[in-house]
């Protein structure tokens, strides 16, 4: 791989000056190719593109830096600003920023894109550090798939859906049909309020991980999208149930909106206070609604242990 300079000339391989930790520096277009193309054949190089104004650069670059030094050399950083070296960010593609690209041997092995937690980056450094980084990225070694589902994992649930869904879609070019990486895939289509394509990627699971627990809580996620969405807010279905607290519709109808909203211990209260008051009231819906939180919450979730709880005291009180 290599860079091309103005009039179709290759890049010159002249170092750009060190920093205060020689491991870190800042690098140019006419010296990527030293810093970054020709120092990856001997350790890994990490490439972080930023940029002055980028608020998330300005947390995720000092990270980085503090985690490639804990290095010790055994990963170099080189800082590309794409105010200052707009043809470098051309030429990789890049999109969005902050944008860190792992290289090894002259070539992109791995990499993320927005700011990431402390723990993420470390993480993704000690794979690096490990000298594994490439064979992982081609094979999908179980500790390269165990770090980076974990990357996409904490991702999603801190709602940064452009990190997860591109940490799952790379688990999946490595193993295509993954369960994990599958249902978290789907999730990220879900929040995004793409059901369809949700309900869609589910299927790209390979055959034997259907009945995998991931893919099972997507698919009771998705079901519980399915159900009406309430046509009244959640200030007015509290206001029916002051007037009326045996008016089961709009408690059941309640806790479909608190669960849109994202407040599911509270709708997971108010379908259990319907089976504690008429168990069977509309063919036993709210425990069919309650039966399927549990699923999508998933059996070791405390959500789900202490509610299986609370539904046994009812049903055999």
């Amino acid at each position: 791989m290599a860079l091309i300079g103005p009039g179709g000339r290759p890049l010159s391989t002249s170092a750009a000056p060190a920093g205060s930790n020689p491991a870190i520096k800042d690098t140019t277009l006419a010296t990527f190719t030293a810093d970054v193309l020709e120092a990856s054949a001997k350790v890994p190089v990490i490439v972080d593109f930023w940029a002055p104004w980028c608020g998330p650069c300005r947390t995720l670059g000092p990270l980085l830096e503090k985690a490639v030094a804990d290095s010790n050399g055994a990963v170099l950083m080189v800082k590309v600003n794409i105010d200052d070296n707009p043809e470098i960010a051309q030429q990789l593609h890049i999109q969005s920023i902050p944008t860190v690209y792992a290289f090894k041997g002259g070539q992109p092995v791995d990499g993320f894109m927005g700011a990431v937690s402390e723990a993420q980056v470390r993480a993704f450094v000690s794979q690096l550090a490990g000298g594994d980084a490439a064979h992982a990225h081609d094979h999908g070694g179980p500790e390269h798939e165990a770090t980076i589902l974990k990357l996409a994992d904490d991702s999603l649930a801190e709602g940064d859906i452009g990190t997860a869904a591109q940490a799952y879609g790379h688990l999946l070019q490595d193993t295509p049909g993954l369960p994990r990486a599958v249902a978290g895939l789907a999730a990220c289509y879900l929040k995004s309020g793409d059901v369809e394509r949700a309900r869609a990627t589910l299927q790209l699971v390979k055959p034997d991980g259907a009945d995998d627990p991931a893919i099972r809580a997507m698919e009771a996620e998705l079901k519980l999208k399915q159900a009406s969405a309430p046509t009244a807010g959640v200030a007015a279905l509290e206001a029916r149930l002051a007037a009326d607290a045996n008016d089961h519709a709009a408690r059941y109808d309640l806790a479909l909106a608190l669960d849109v909203a994202g407040n599911r211990d509270a709708a997971l209260d108010q379908f259990l206070e319907i089976v504690r008051r008429d168990r069977k009231w509309n063919d036993e819906a709210a425990k069919t609604q309650v039966m399927t939180l549990f699923e999508a919450m998933g059996p070791t979730d405390p959500r789900t242990i202490a509610g299986r709880r609370k539904l046994s005291s009812l049903l055999f009180s």
